[in-house]
């Protein structure tokens, strides 16, 4: 029995055909000959009726094994989409030139142990018969491969998409480190000239939440809660800066439950933190308030919009950042409604509260 697992040239396509080889061989080893009566008057009493009916199947199997071994060996020398007719061409003309031949000298030789003048006619049904049949099943092997084949590709593309979007998701992920780490410096340079001791709280708790950073850098989803802790911790730093100018109020909407299984990318809300400072004036006479609200199906995170004199026009970097990374990771970008109050909502994936890789 040949391998049932035959593999086109490239490896792709695998084809477990043993069962149909079976039914193939004895329905039509055993059919044809009964409807083109080649056993004249024998019967099933008789013992020439056995061994007609042997030399059939042998015949069948013979036709069969040696155009699907045709069929396997043309594959690797010809394809479809690149010669097409000449692949038809090769294939028709070898499974004529192979079955048609065997065909009558088997009938021939059938006749000649029954005894019998040889029928023309009867040889010119069954070679034309058996050239149809192997045509027929030819093209239904054709059919499986070309459709294995189309959902290889199918499973590659998939697969390289898959691919290019965690690439593009770790080049992402990769630029927050810096700019947060640029931007924390930036305040402790300015603190530890100003207020030494707020620059060792600072350094503290900037070793907390750049701890949560490194943390992160494995990790594609974290529970809101891990986020609202680091957030706080960060409004911390601001506030060693800042002072009463900038503050921070936390709420929920719903289920509690619910809202501690809700996962977002990492650094989402601090993010946005950072970009409210960047963008607003602040000042202990109008502090800057930044709301959190979570709900559910996501988080929103809002501020009164207070531009800086001095600003410089922004890039949208860091929206476009963390836009792409929430696409990526909860198939839904951010919400962004601009006017008096700035708003992002970052959208959400349910799940159980833990590490997620």
């Amino acid at each position: 029995m040949p391998n049932p697992d035959i593999a086109a040239p490239n490896g792709a396509v695998r084809l477990d055909d043993r069962a149909l080889m079976t039914a193939g061989i004895l329905g039509f080893g055993t059919s044809i000959p009964l409807l083109t009566d080649l056993y004249g008057g024998l019967g099933p009493a008789d013992l020439a009726f056995w061994a007609g009916f042997a030399c059939f199947i042998a015949l069948a199997a013979a036709i069969w094994l040696g155009n699907r071994w045709l069929l396997f060996k043309q594959r690797e020398h010809f394809d479809w989409f690149a010669s097409p007719w000449r692949k038809l061409a090769m294939l028709v003309s070898a499974n004529v030139l192979f079955t048609a031949p065997l065909t009558i000298a088997t009938l021939a030789a059938w006749y000649r142990l029954r005894g019998a003048p040889v029928d023309a006619a009867a040889v010119q049904v069954v070679t034309l018969t058996n050239v149809i049949c192997v045509i027929f099943v030819t093209h239904a092997y054709e059919t499986v491969f070309l459709i294995r084949e189309r959902e290889g590709d199918l499973l590659r593309v998939a697969q390289l998409e898959r691919i290019r979007a965690q690439a593009e998701l770790d080049a992402l992920k990769a630029q927050v480190d810096p700019h947060f780490l640029f931007n924390s410096l930036n305040t402790l340079g300015h603190l530890v000239t100003r207020d030494p001791a707020a620059a060792r709280a600072f350094c503290d708790t900037l070793a907390e939440v750049y701890r949560y950073v490194l943390a992160c850098r494995e990790r594609d989803l974290v529970p809101v809660a891990e986020e609202l802790a680091i957030v706080r911790a960060y409004h911390r730093l601001l506030a060693l800066r800042f002072g009463e100018a900038i503050r921070l109020e936390l709420s929920f909407e719903g289920d509690a439950a619910h809202a501690a299984a809700l996962r977002v990318p990492p650094l989402a809300l601090q993010t946005l933190l950072e970009n409210a400072v960047k963008h607003n004036r602040l000042g202990p006479g109008a502090p800057l308030v930044v709301r959190v609200i979570v709900r559910g199906d996501g988080v929103e995170v809002l501020n009164d919009v207070a531009p800086r004199s001095s600003a410089r026009p922004s890039t949208g970097v860091g929206l476009r950042n963390l836009d792409e990374r929430c696409r990526g990771l909860t198939a839904r970008g951010l919400a962004i409604g601009r006017g008096a109050v700035f708003r992002v909502f970052v959208p959400a994936v349910a799940g159980a509260a833990g590490p997620t890789q």
